[in-house]
């Protein structure tokens, strides 16, 4: 239970960092923003109700790093990051 505990504070953390990263991100074209915007939704609202599996999110996550690795590395990385923390929540 402790590792998992740290594993979903980590990834709140993770989506904080996206959130703000995604605020200073100008660039970022409108529909990309809008898919990651809801994505990191979902996750927080499925950390805070204990709830289940969130299994669509995650290659969504990583084709949204795909597309951000050339403009925003930053971004990718974090999402990567999101990922991994996703696996090691079990969420």
């Amino acid at each position: 239970m402790g590792e998992e505990r740290m594993s979903e504070e980590s990834l709140r953390e993770l989506l904080a960092r996206v959130h703000e990263r995604l605020g200073h991100a100008g660039s970022v074209d409108p529909e990309s923003r809008k898919i990651l915007a809801a994505l990191v939704r979902d996750i927080d609202r499925a950390l805070g109700e204990g709830a289940g599996p969130v299994e669509g999110h995650v290659p969504r996550l990583e084709s949204l790093a795909v597309r951000f690795q050339t403009d925003h590395p930053g971004l990718a990385e974090l999402l990567r990051q999101v990922v991994d923390a996703l696996g090691k929540a079990g969420i």
